[in-house]
């Protein structure tokens, strides 16, 4: 794409190159004269999405967008418009595009803030595991919905702390019950749960 930019499209003004490979200081070096103006296109894989602030850069090209997560699609699309000046940010999606990338897409497209953005990742991927190392997927929850239910789990939390604080061996009442029950189902997972 660089090469194609470089010698076709944007034949004749001074194009740029970063990527994961490179050294940190070039990586800086070329940052540096894209701020200064001295590089007027940057063309880059997504080491951009972090860290990067050049208040001037008012125009993105993310390139097979339906190949990207919303979170990494927000966070390349917030690289832009940290100036004064109307920026852009513009999705380029090659067919055939799945179901769940056009929501994407689409999610992208009406302007959603992150919080927005975020809560649509969440219905679509689900919240991933609370015991366990899953970070998306459907919970192991067999009643709940994790948007729908928030109160209700909240309290339910505030219950279990309770419940814990005041018994932690779990050893009074029907409390063993609850302990055999929890260490049966989340046996594979316990590792884990002494971690956090």
């Amino acid at each position: 794409a660089y090469e194609a930019f470089r010698t076709g499209t944007f034949k004749g003004i001074s194009v740029g190159l970063i990527h994961g490979r490179m050294k940190a200081g070039e990586k800086e070096t070329l940052m540096e004269a894209f701020k200064q103006g001295k590089i007027q296109v940057l063309v880059c894989t997504t080491v951009i999405e972090v860290g990067v602030d050049v208040p001037n850069a008012a125009i993105m090209v993310i390139e097979h967008a339906e190949r990207f997560g919303l979170t990494q699609l927000h966070r390349l699309r917030g690289r832009v418009g940290r100036g004064t000046e109307q920026a852009y940010c513009i999705l380029l999606a090659y067919s055939p595009i799945s179901k769940d990338a056009r929501e994407r897409l689409q999610a992208m497209k009406s302007g959603a803030d992150g919080f927005k953005l975020a809560e649509v990742d969440l219905k679509m991927r689900g919240p991933g595991e609370y015991f366990g190392t899953r970070q998306h997927g459907l919970p192991n929850l067999k009643l709940a919905n994790v948007i729908e239910d928030a109160g209700l789990l909240l309290k339910a939390r505030q219950e279990a702390f309770q419940l814990v604080k005041s018994d932690p061996p779990l050893k009074m009442n029907d409390h063993p019950r609850v302990r055999e029950f929890f260490l049966e189902r989340y046996r594979d997972k316990y590792g884990l749960i002494k971690i956090g």
